[in-house]
């Protein structure tokens, strides 16, 4: 139901131009997968270093990634956390704190404000 309502959403934002939409989704589409594939490296990479309180750091670095896709990316990067944190069963100041760094890496605003002293230069 969300989706629908999203499409309709933005096919009023960005007009009867349907070139505009076509690009849209396919943004969405590649966002997807993409943030996918960003989340998913960000996460192998927190994993492997394996380095305290590194976290908020990785999670902004992948949101990032995610967006540098254009506004089908910003889009899909919501959708998707929206889903997890759903299925995940967040707790409320965890998804908060969660929340303000994704919105920092999905602004553009620079991922290394998060990186913990130490981190190896790999990261």
């Amino acid at each position: 139901m969300k989706l629908s309502i999203g499409i309709i959403f933005c096919s009023l934002v960005l007009g009867v131009s349907s070139q505009r939409w076509l690009t849209f989704l396919k943004e969405a589409g590649q966002g997807k997968v993409h943030r996918i594939g960003d989340m998913w490296r960000a996460y192998s990479d927190m994993k492997e270093a394996n380095y305290k309180n590194s976290d908020k750091y990785f999670h902004a670095w992948g949101n990032y990634d995610a967006v540098q896709r254009g506004p089908g990316g910003v889009w899909a990067a919501e959708v998707i956390k929206e889903n997890v944190q759903r299925l995940t069963g967040d707790h409320k100041e965890d998804s908060l704190s969660g929340h303000a760094t994704n919105k920092w890496g999905q602004s553009g605003k620079d991922p290394n404000h998060f990186q913990p002293a130490g981190l190896p230069e790999k990261y």
